[in-house]
């Protein structure tokens, strides 16, 4: 569920807009630090991929948000393992803070033609 008035997903034509997405499960950030935020994160953001037939393969531009760049390196590696060899392009930026006290927080546009 939305943490404020948007929709988490939506398809423009052959493209996909994601919202974006945190370390939540059932409404609470899931405990373990950046490392198990950013898993979380990754398993949301294809959760709302897959609700319009997509796939993290078919992502081609995220944009990274950490609240202290002194994650950057484990975020970093469970962003990468989430993603298996697939590169889309990237932002990354620190931020003060993040909605719900999250620590990391992920938009992504996929390609994926309509049928």
């Amino acid at each position: 569920k939305p943490l404020g008035p948007y929709t988490p997903v939506v398809r423009a034509g052959d493209f996909i807009f994601v919202s974006g997405q945190g370390g939540m499960l059932d409404g609470a950030i899931v405990p373990g630090g950046v490392a198990a935020e950013t898993d979380q994160t990754m398993r949301n953001l294809a959760m709302q991929l897959a609700s319009v037939g997509a796939s993290l393969s078919d992502v081609v531009k995220t944009t990274c948000f950490l609240t202290d760049m002194e994650d950057f390196a484990r975020f970093n590696e469970r962003y990468a393992a989430a993603f298996d060899g697939h590169r889309p392009a990237r932002s990354c930026v620190a931020v003060q803070a993040l909605p719900a006290g999250l620590l990391v927080e992920v938009e992504a546009v996929a390609y994926k033609p309509a049928k």
